[in-house]
């Protein structure tokens, strides 16, 4: 669950956290940024007859797993977008649900009784703490407590406090340190895996039919509102993002629309149409520029949510340097990091698709100047060794120990793919930028713009068919090397964007022999390997320490946003909608196989393709959602 701050809650069906990113309330403190785990969990027990059961569940650093409150687990499921569970004790049966409201570092926790012969009482335990989101909390906490009749007030110094409150029932004051809960998927990742937490007491309230208790975290100000007013809220913002989708979209698309409003996200402290920004992905990533351009569409366009589609364009055209978006945006609130050679690019793909849907003259007026100063930065030259090389008029890219592609796994000064040279998907995107520029600019009537931008194209038309690899019917992914005369003729799907993307130079045999390529060699259930399997240096399993992880990360790990590319260049050589559209389809599994509701940022490159990184993942939703959609216009009904 999100909040649109870049806060979040998140945890396991079972109940035990297995990361140190599970959070009941997970504060960005500085949206989206600043990210502060307040609340880490709430165990749940009840009182029923003469029956105690705890409900909860955790694992410490022996291996120890107490309680075991999921053997009392008789279901779970999403519920329009709520994570529900019901529990069975006796003949009882007691529902839980957890949910946070929108724009407010706050999260509900519900507790209803849905049968019994008699009353129940629930006695909640949270588990707090105030410490980044990256880190552990260790040793004896030094939080301090205020506590009255429901509810309790936490401060960390001269932090920002947070209360929890119950809206019914009584707080028991009784302060307890809790040592080594383990997460055993940081142990996994090779990272530290344990955790100390602090229990303040404990919230006790009788439940009967159809009264539900609310305990309630907010490191608001404000009075949080009261539990209904927020599901209700909940529900007709879902209702109003499903409905764009078709008339009879399977359940599984309309899961991706609600998934898609959870990486959309306020930038700043203040609301406002330039302060718009996508978060990369969920547990760790904050919003980075290429991931914001490559998700808008999907996102925001596709669903008609134009207004964030504009806000967001507004918010990166701000932020415009030398020609570039940036790349990053650190979490302490640092500089923009413009390590990019893509990023940039990719914003007119972005802005073209909107304009395409709703015509804005205002938005077009307002960024075509900086458009054309992005072009003139790129021609000219600009940070990293970016720069239009003259002799065919492609765009090179890099210099030793950066990272420009997408592709920018990194440890130390040690750079896993730099792909130093003219990059095969950064051309694509350059000669796509250049045609926007010229279109936008004969709407405009800015003929020397026009002409200045058209010139450009043409030669980088010429120049791109340098690309072209006969031997292996496919195109280089890198050429010119390291600023030489080589080329990297290695299988990697970069080439599929040079088909998906709107500009193409390719002859229509090229586009079909690209596909087939990465149709053979690459194509997986859940996305595109970074590498092929039969190419040198092939690393089929995304496991391990945060060395051997990110050298893996683009040598053969499959990426799921890839899946949507694929399918509309599929469909642009084959010309068959549903036949394009079946590549979509196992993500419909996927949805209830990591993080429910979902798409997972990676898979590894072997079977079974467990699903790994980033658990909610931008790109990986919004392309999927956009690629169904436009495939889903093109077949005939």
């Amino acid at each position: 669950m999100t909040n649109g701050l870049g806060g979040y809650a998140c945890g396991t069906i079972s109940g035990a956290n297995t990361r140190r990113y599970h959070a009941f309330l997970m504060a960005s403190l500085a949206p989206p940024v600043a990210r502060t785990l307040l609340v880490a969990k709430i165990d749940v027990s009840v009182d029923y007859l003469d029956r105690h059961a705890e409900l909860g569940a955790n694992e410490f650093g022996d291996g120890t797993i107490t309680p075991e409150g999921f053997v009392h687990l008789q279901s779970f499921m999403v519920l329009d977008g709520i994570p529900t569970w019901i529990f069975a004790v006796g003949d009882a049966l007691l529902l839980q649900q957890i949910f946070m409201p929108a724009r407010a570092n706050t999260a509900y926790l519900r507790l209803e009784l849905l049968r019994g012969s008699a009353p129940l009482r629930v006695n909640l335990r949270p588990f707090v703490a105030y410490r980044d989101y990256h880190c552990q909390a260790r040793g004896a906490s030094m939080l301090e407590i205020e506590a009255d009749a429901r509810e309790c007030r936490v401060h960390a110094g001269g932090a920002t406090p947070y209360r929890l409150v119950v809206n019914r029932g009584a707080f028991h004051q009784a302060p307890m340190n809790y040592w080594n809960f383990r997460h055993r998927e940081e142990a996994a990742r090779g990272l530290d895996a344990t955790e100390d937490l602090y229990n303040p007491g404990i919230f006790s309230a009788d439940l009967a039919a159809g009264s539900p208790v609310f305990l309630i975290a907010s490191a608001e100000p404000a009075q949080p509102l009261a539990g209904e007013l927020v599901l209700a809220a909940i529900h007709a913002q879902h209702l109003q993002l499903a409905a764009p989708l078709p008339p009879g979209a399977p359940a599984w698309i309309r899961e991706l629309a609600l998934a898609a409003d959870q990486f959309i996200v306020r930038r700043g402290p203040a609301e406002g149409p330039a302060n718009t920004s996508i978060i990369a992905g969920y547990p760790w990533f904050a919003d980075w520029g290429r991931d914001a351009m490559i998700a808008l569409p999907g996102v925001a366009t596709a669903l008609k949510r134009y207004d964030i589609t504009a806000g967001v364009l507004r918010t990166y055209a701000r932020f415009v340097d030398g020609g570039m978006i940036p790349n990053r945006f650190p979490d302490g609130g640092e500089k923009p990091e413009y390590n990019t050679a893509d990023a940039t690019l990719w914003m007119f793909h972005a802005l073209d698709d909107y304009l395409s849907a709703k015509p804005d003259p205002q938005l077009l007026n307002e960024l075509f100047p900086t458009l054309v100063a992005i072009i003139r930065a790129h021609q000219a030259g600009t940070r990293s060794g970016i720069c239009v090389d003259a002799a065919d008029g492609l765009l090179r890219s890099g210099e030793p120990g950066t990272q420009l592609t997408w592709m920018d796994a990194k440890q130390g000064t040690t750079a896993f793919t730099p792909r130093i040279g003219k990059a095969v998907e950064i051309n694509a995107l350059w000669l796509n930028a250049l045609d926007v520029t010229v279109r936008l600019a004969g709407r405009l009537g800015a003929s020397s713009d026009m002409n200045f931008c058209q010139s450009l194209l043409t030669r980088a038309k010429d120049g791109f068919g340098r690309f072209w690899n006969g031997q292996r019917s496919c195109l280089f992914d890198v050429i010119d090397v390291d600023g030489g005369e080589q080329n990297d003729p290695r299988i990697r799907p970069n080439q599929i964007l040079a088909v998906s993307l709107p500009c193409c130079t390719l002859q229509r045999a090229q586009m079909r022999a690209v596909v087939d390529t990465c149709a053979r060699e690459l194509l997986t259930s859940y996305g595109l390997r970074s590498l092929a399997p039969s190419e040198p240096g092939y690393v089929g399993r995304y496991e391990g320490d945060a060395w051997q992880r990110d050298s893996a990360y683009h040598m053969g790990t499959v990426w799921s946003w890839l899946l949507g590319p694929f399918a509309r260049a599929h469909y642009r050589v084959y010309g068959d909608a549903r036949l394009a559209m079946s590549f979509l389809n196992p993500i419909a599994q996927h949805l209830h196989g990591a993080c429910i509701g979902s798409v997972s940022e990676i898979f590894d490159g072997d079977a079974p393709h467990t699903a790994r990184g980033c658990f909610a993942q931008a790109w990986s939703v919004a392309e999927i959602l956009r690629s169904w959609l436009y495939l889903e216009r093109n077949i005939p009904h």
